[in-house]
């Protein structure tokens, strides 16, 4: 009986882990269209029509440490001077999707 119990809890721990890992990805189609609803307005073609030198291009990016997933995420949950916080208006794992989304485009742009 020991045994058995012992298998069946590696079991879950194995199933627990592998879903969390795929359940916090990033999914950056869905980014795309999140910050094509809330970004696009001042930030379209990875512009910053704000300040036109912070843009979301990857030089721009790595020029002012913005060039991680957790960077952005603080940002746009956050925000920072002109641009607005999105806590509240998009969840933990919407602005995970514009993070992924924006790195995924910033050496495109």
């Amino acid at each position: 009986m020991k045994k058995i119990f012992s298998i069946l809890l590696v079991g879950i721990a194995i199933f627990t882990f592998a879903f969390s890992n795929s359940a916090l990805a990033a999914d950056s189609a869905n980014g795309a269209t999140i910050f094509n609803a809330n970004c696009a307005a001042c930030h379209a073609g990875g512009k910053n029509l704000v300040q036109a030198n912070k843009t979301l291009k990857i030089d721009a990016l790595k020029e002012y440490g913005m060039d991680s997933a957790e960077a952005i995420i603080t940002q746009v949950t956050n925000g920072k001077n002109a641009m607005p916080a999105f806590k509240g208006r998009l969840n933990d794992a919407q602005i995970e999707d514009v993070a992924a989304y924006v790195l995924d485009q910033a050496d495109k742009w």
